[in-house]
C-alpha cells in the first residue's frame, strides 16, 4: 500500500476499519477457491457423493456474500480516504492563505482535489484489494499443488514469478506516462481557470483568440498524454496475458499426457487444471488494475506534497503573542515563490519601533505586499526570520497572532450581507437584526462612512450586492477602514494601498480615517499616493526586493525634533 495512505488509514479509525474489512474478505473469498476446486474435482471425478454438491453451492454463496461485502466496504474505504484528505487539504489551503495560491497554481488544485482524488477509487476499490488477495492465494494454491501433484507444482512456482517480473517493467514505464498525463491534466486545469478568470481582460487586449489556441494546444498534450498511458496500459495486457496463458499451457499438456497415460488419477488430475488459473488470476489483475489506478496514486502524491511539503504559513506554533504594541523585525529575510526564479524579497532587515508608522513604496513587483503577507503570516521566509516582540512569529499561535492584525486590503471584498454584518465581519446576534449595535456605529463614524450609510434606505441594515455592488470604490474602502476600527484589541495595523483608484474627496477621507485609525498603533502602509506617504513617520522604499532607501518622511523632514 502507498506509504502516506497508509499513515492516513493508521490516523483515520474510520478509514482503518472499512479497509481491513475489504481485504479481509477479498482474502476470505480467494482463499475459499481452493475448497470450492477440491469440491468441485471431487464431484466430477466421483470421488466425492453427488451430495457434495449442496455444499459447493454452500461455498459459491458464501463467495457471493463475501464479494457483495467487498463491494460495499471497498466503497466506504474510497469514500472515507477522500472525504478525510479532501478535508486535511483544504484545511491546509486555508493555512497557506491566498498569497501562496496563484491563479493558475489553485487552478491545479482545484482539479486535484476534484478529479485527482476521485481517480483513487480504482485504488482503493480494486488495485488494492487485489494486492492483499496476490499475497496470499498464489501461496495457498501453492501448498495445495505441492501435496497434490509436485511435478504441476514446480512447474506453477517456476512460472509463477515471470507475472510479477513483467509486470514491474513495463510497471515502471507505466508510472512515468501516467505522471506525465496527470501533470497535463494540472496544467490544463490551472490554464483554464486562469483564462477564465481574466477573460475581459483578454477581450479587451484582444487576446482571447489567441488563448484558445494556447487551450487547444494544452488540451492535445494532454490527449496524447492519455494516448501515450493507453498503449502501455495495452502492451502491459498483452504481456502478462500471454506469460499467464503459456504457463497454464506448460501445466496443462503435461497432466494430458499423463492422464492418458494413466500415470495421473482424474481427481488430482482436475483439481490441478482447476487450482493453476487461480495462481496466476491475481497476479494478473493486479497488473491490470495497477494501470488504472496510477493516476489516482499519482494524485494522491501531489495531496501529500501539499500536506507535507511546506510548513503551514504563521507556522503550527502555540506562542503566547507579546501584550501591548510590538516591535517588529525582519532579520535578513528571503522570500522565494514556488515556480519564481527571483526571489521577491531578498535579504531584507527591517526595525518597527513600536507605534511606529512606516510606508512601503516602490514600483509594482517591488515586493511591498510581500512584506504585508510576511506579517499576515500568510508567507514564510524561505531566509531569515521575522520577530514579534522578540519572538519568532513562525512559534506565535497563528490565530492569536491575527487577532491583533487589522489588515485593510487594496481590493476589500465585501459580501452579500448588511452593511452591519460587512462591518463587523459577523452576523447580527438573534433578535436584533435591525440593530448595528454601538461598536459598528462608532466603527463607521471613525471611518468617516456613517454620513453615507445612514443615507441608504435601510441603514446599517441595507443588504448590498456581492463585492458591494452599488457603492463606489471610495464608500467600499472606508467600510473596510470600518472593518479595522471595530478591532479594538488590534496592536498592528496593515494597509495596502487604501488610496488606490480613489477621487480626491473620497482619499481625503479615508486619510483622515487612516490617520485616527493608527494612533496609538504599529502601522504599515502600502502607498504611492504624496497623502498617504505624509501620514508616515518613515518610508522605504522597495526595488527588486530590496530596501534602496530608509528615510523619514518627507513632510517631516523639517519638523523639530
Amino acid at each position: 500500500m502507498n506509504r502516506d495512505l497508509l499513515r492516513l488509514a493508521r490516523a483515520e479509525r474510520a478509514v482503518g476499519r472499512h479497509l481491513a474489512v475489504c481485504l479481509g474478505t477479498a482474502v476470505l473469498a480467494g482463499l475459499l477457491v481452493l475448497v470450492q476446486a477440491e469440491l468441485l474435482a471431487g464431484v466430477l471425478s466421483g470421488r466425492f457423493a453427488p451430495a457434495a454438491l449442496g455444499l459447493l453451492a454452500v461455498v459459491v454463496a458464501v463467495r457471493a456474500l463475501l464479494g457483495w461485502a467487498h463491494g460495499t466496504a471497498a466503497g466506504r474505504t474510497a469514500t472515507a480516504v477522500k472525504t478525510a484528505l479532501r478535508g486535511r487539504l483544504l484545511a491546509r489551503l486555508q493555512e497557506l492563505g491566498p498569497a501562496r495560491l496563484s491563479e493558475r497554481r489553485s487552478g491545479e488544485l482545484v482539479t486535484l482535489t476534484g478529479r485527482g482524488l476521485d481517480a483513487l477509487d480504482p485504488y482503493l476499490t480494486g488495485y488494492l484489494p487485489t494486492v492483499a488477495v496476490a499475497g496470499v492465494v498464489p501461496v495457498a494454491v501453492l501448498a495445495r499443488l505441492f501435496a497434490a501433484d509436485l511435478a504441476s507444482a514446480v512447474i506453477v512456482l517456476v512460472t509463477l514469478p515471470l507475472i510479477p517480473v513483467f509486470g514491474a517493467l513495463v510497471g515502471l514505464h507505466t508510472k512515468a506516462a501516467t505522471e506525465r498525463q496527470w501533470h497535463a491534466l494540472s496544467r490544463l486545469g490551472g490554464h483554464f481557470l486562469d483564462v477564465v478568470r481574466g477573460l475581459p481582460t483578454l477581450r479587451a487586449f484582444g487576446r482571447a483568440r489567441y488563448q484558445a489556441t494556447v487551450i487547444e494546444q494544452v488540451a492535445g498534450a494532454h490527449r496524447n498524454a492519455t494516448m501515450r498511458t493507453l498503449r502501455v496500459a495495452f502492451l502491459s495486457s498483452l504481456v502478462l496475458e500471454l506469460a499467464a496463458s503459456l504457463s497454464l499451457a506448460l501445466v496443462a499438456v503435461p497432466i494430458g499426457l499423463r492422464l492418458l497415460s494413466g500415470s495421473l488419477d482424474l481427481s488430482t488430475a482436475l483439481l490441478v487444471l482447476l487450482l493453476a488459473p487461480e495462481a496466476y488470476l491475481p497476479l494478473r489483475a493486479m497488473g491490470t488494475r495497477f494501470h488504472a489506478s496510477m493516476e489516482g496514486v499519482a494524485a494522491a502524491g501531489q495531496v501529500f506534497a501539499v500536506l507535507d511539503g511546506e510548513t503551514a504559513p504563521g507556522g503550527r506554533g502555540t506562542g503566547i503573542v507579546p501584550a501591548g504594541v510590538p516591535e517588529i523585525r525582519l532579520e535578513h529575510v528571503t522570500v522565494r515563490y514556488p515556480g519564481r526564479g527571483d526571489a521577491a524579497l531578498e535579504d531584507v532587515s527591517l526595525v518597527i519601533a513600536p507605534g511606529e508608522r512606516v510606508a512601503l513604496v516602490g514600483e509594482s513587483g517591488a515586493g511591498k505586499s510581500t512584506v504585508l503577507h510576511l506579517l499576515l503570516g500568510f508567507v514564510l521566509p524561505t531566509e531569515g526570520r521575522v520577530t514579534v516582540g522578540g519572538v519568532d512569529l513562525a512559534d506565535l499561535d497563528p490565530d492569536a497572532w491575527r487577532a491583533r492584525l487589522a489588515f485593510v486590503p487594496q481590493r476589500p471584498h465585501l459580501f452579500a450581507a448588511s452593511v452591519a454584518d460587512n462591518i463587523r465581519l459577523s452576523p447580527a446576534a438573534p433578535g436584533t437584526p435591525g440593530d448595528p449595535g454601538a461598536d459598528v456605529r462608532a466603527a463607521a463614524a471613525a471611518a468617516q462612512a456613517a454620513g453615507f450609510v445612514e443615507a441608504l434606505p435601510q441603514g446599517y441594515g441595507t443588504v448590498l450586492g456581492e463585492d458591494g455592488a452599488g457603492l463606489s470604490a471610495g464608500q467600499r474602502q472606508r467600510i473596510a477602514l470600518a472593518r479595522a476600527f471595530c478591532r479594538p484589541g488590534a496592536s498592528v495595523l496593515l494597509l495596502d494601498e487604501p488610496t488606490a483608484r480613489l477621487d480626491g474627496r473620497s482619499e481625503a477621507a479615508v486619510v483622515a480615517a487612516t490617520a485616527a485609525l493608527a494612533r496609538d498603533r504599529t502601522a504599515v502602509v502600502v502607498a504611492h499616493r504624496p497623502a498617504m506617504i505624509e501620514q508616515a513617520d518613515r518610508v522605504i522604499r522597495l526595488a527588486a526586493g530590496r530596501v534602496v532607501s530608509d528615510q523619514p518622511a518627507p513632510a517631516r523632514i523639517g519638523e523639530a525634533p
